[in-house]
């Protein structure tokens, strides 16, 4: 992490309409990649949270979303891979769009998953929300 200074990165749950699935994308980079997470990114200078999670969920998913409401703020601290992110994670819907895999230099899936049925390798903002799911 540059200057070891922490960083901010956006999540968002996006549930199925039926709210029984949700959207997950399996990430090629670090941190933790092979691991599937809740799709999202990094906030830039002078942006706010919402503004980075609708602008991050257009650019990698193809989606527009709604937010709900904010769910949780995870401490994404991984000393291991010298990362520390704060994360907010917003419950969301998609409003507009068809999902599609916008960034496959960073990303190498991206699957709805049965909330009965989630894959093992999950990352700690996505263990950290569906607590609070």
């Amino acid at each position: 992490m540059e200057n070891n200074i922490p960083r901010v990165g956006v999540g968002a749950v996006i549930l199925s309409e039926d709210h029984q699935s949700i959207l997950l994308v399996k990430r090629k980079k670090a941190p933790e990649a092979g691991y599937w997470s809740l799709p999202g990114g990094k906030v830039d200078y002078m942006e706010t949270i919402e503004a980075a999670i609708i602008r991050e969920i257009k650019e990698e998913l193809n989606v527009d979303i709604i937010i709900e409401k904010l769910l949780c703020v995870t401490n994404h601290i991984l000393p291991e891979e010298k990362a520390h992110w704060v994360a907010p994670t917003f419950l969301t819907s998609i409003d507009k769009g068809h999902v599609m895999n916008n960034e496959p230099h960073a990303l190498s899936d991206v699957q709805w998953f049965r909330l009965s049925a989630l894959p093992e390798k999950l990352t700690l903002t996505t263990k950290n929300a569906l607590k609070y799911l």
